[in-house]
């Protein structure tokens, strides 16, 4: 029988978990909730040791969440940074965070992006992007990032999204080694 859709449900702790009328003014604090999902979402077995936050620009509110689903959904594409965009966009209606009658948005992820979710960011609309956790780091637990170049940033900035990299990348990493300690799967080695 084939599949003629996919869900996407988060785990049933986030909606509890993530402070939703909070404003996080800097981009530490914005990560600050990137990595708490990523280091739930291990702690609580539901998924890889990835978060993401979209963020609306003017007033520093979370729209939308992601953590990794991949296992948990068998669907390869199910990054916290897909996840959160995807959501972002149901939220506010639109096929892109950036229409003339929007504020700006942020997304905000606990590690560096691979591949795939650069292209996401891309065509996203998000404004601007801050990531924790780097490419080598998840590199370094197993985890293959694809083709990201420093130039897959420069083309990011070219298209006007402003990157900001290495955002308490300690605290990033330190969930990354985490969940690679306990046994966490390494799915696209």
């Amino acid at each position: 029988m084939r599949a003629h859709d996919v869900r996407i449900a988060l785990p049933d702790w986030v909606d509890t978990f993530v402070p939703w009328d909070r404003r996080h003014e800097s981009a530490g604090e914005r990560m600050a909730l990137a990595i708490a999902l990523s280091g739930e979402n291990v702690a609580r077995g539901t998924g890889g040791p990835f978060g993401a936050v979209v963020f609306d620009g003017e007033t520093r509110h979370p729209v939308a969440v992601g953590v990794n689903l991949v296992e948990d959904a068998r669907n390869a594409v199910l990054h916290a940074e897909i996840v959160a965009l995807m959501l972002a966009q149901a939220t506010i209606g639109r096929y892109t965070l950036n229409a003339p009658d929007l504020p700006p948005h942020t997304l905000v992820t606990s590690c560096e992006p691979c591949a795939m979710c650069l292209g996401a960011i891309l065509w996203s609309g998000v404004q601007d992007l801050e990531c924790g956790a780097t490419r080598e780091d998840a590199v370094r637990i197993g985890f293959d990032e694809g083709p990201v170049f420093p130039a897959s940033y420069a083309y990011l900035s070219a298209r006007g999204i402003r990157v900001q990299l290495g955002v308490r990348r300690a605290d990033a990493a330190a969930v990354l080694v985490a969940y690679r300690r306990t046994g966490g799967t390494i799915y696209n080695p």
